[in-house]
C-alpha cells in the first residue's frame, strides 16, 4: 500500500522518506520546479527508469546545497561567484553538471551500477535549490551520507507535473511513499523543471524554469550560455 502524506512538517517528513529510500523503496516529492520520483539503491533506480520509460543515456540528478557541490563537483573558482549569484543572491534553482570526486563519502555505499547510471562521461548533475523540501532531504542525506537520486515523477519526455494527481499512474503506482505539497511554485505550461547547465563549457543541457534570469545572471559574468537546439 502507499504511503501518501501531506507537507505540513518537512523535516519529519524527509526523515520518512529517506528511510523508505534507506529500505531500497521509492518516493515521489515536491520540489518548488517539479514533482520528483527519487531513489538510491539499484532497486530502486530501476524501478524509476522502468516506471518512465526513461533511456538508460540520461542520467539521475542528484540532490544537493551549496556545501555539497563544492565538496563534490570539481569546478573552477571564478565560477562559483556565478553559482552563488544565482542560488543565494537572485534565489532561483538550478542544476549543475560537472566532474566529480567518485571517491567522496557520499558515494561509500553506492551501487556501482547506480553510480554509473547516475553520471555521464565522468559528470555529475546536482540540483540545486529547489525548494523547502529539497533543501531539508538534501541535509540529512548528507547527515546520513546517502545520495538522493532521481528526476521528474513523469514518463519521459512527456513534460515534468506540479500537481502529485497529474502525474502519470505507471510512474504514480511505483512509489512507495507520495508527499502531496500542492502546486509547484514554478508551474509553467511548456512543462519545464530545472535548467541544467554544464559548468565545462557553458552549454545549456536544458532549458527549465527561470532560464531567462539565469541567463542574464551569467551574462553579468561575461558569460553566454550556449543554448540547445531543443
Amino acid at each position: 500500500m502507499i504511503n501518501r502524506l501531506f507537507a505540513d512538517d518537512v523535516k519529519e517528513q524527509s526523515r520518512q522518506v529517506l528511510e523508505v529510500i534507506k529500505q531500497e523503496g521509492v518516493a515521489i516529492i515536491p520540489l518548488d520546479v517539479a514533482y520528483a520520483i527519487v531513489g538510491n539503491s539499484k532497486k530502486s533506480i530501476e524501478t524509476i527508469f522502468k516506471c518512465k520509460n526513461r533511456s538508460f543515456d540520461k542520467p539521475s540528478g542528484m540532490f544537493s546545497n551549496y556545501e555539497l557541490l563544492k565538496d563534490i563537483q570539481v569546478i573552477a573558482s571564478w565560477k562559483h561567484d556565478i553559482i552563488k549569484a544565482v542560488i543565494f543572491d537572485n534565489d532561483l534553482p538550478m542544476s549543475t553538471v560537472a566532474p566529480f570526486k567518485p571517491d567522496h563519502p557520499m558515494f561509500r555505499n553506492v551501487d556501482s551500477w547506480v553510480l554509473k547510471n547516475s553520471t555521464k562521461i565522468g559528470t555529475l548533475d546536482m540540483l540545486l535549490n529547489a525548494g523547502e523540501f529539497h533543501n531539508e532531504m538534501t541535509k540529512q542525506s548528507m547527515e546520513l551520507e546517502m545520495p538522493v537520486l532521481g528526476s521528474s515523477a513523469n514518463t519521459s519526455l512527456t513534460g515534468s507535473k506540479y500537481n502529485l494527481d497529474d502525474i502519470d499512474p505507471p510512474v504514480f503506482g511505483a512509489a512507495d511513499i507520495l508527499i502531496d505539497g500542492g502546486t509547484s511554485k514554478y508551474k509553467n505550461e511548456k512543462g519545464r523543471s530545472s535548467t541544467i547547465i554544464d559548468f565545462g563549457n557553458f552549454e545549456t543541457i536544458r532549458i527549465g524554469v527561470c532560464y531567462d534570469k539565469i541567463r542574464t545572471i551569467f551574462s553579468k559574468f561575461g558569460v553566454d550560455l550556449v543554448e540547445d537546439k531543443d
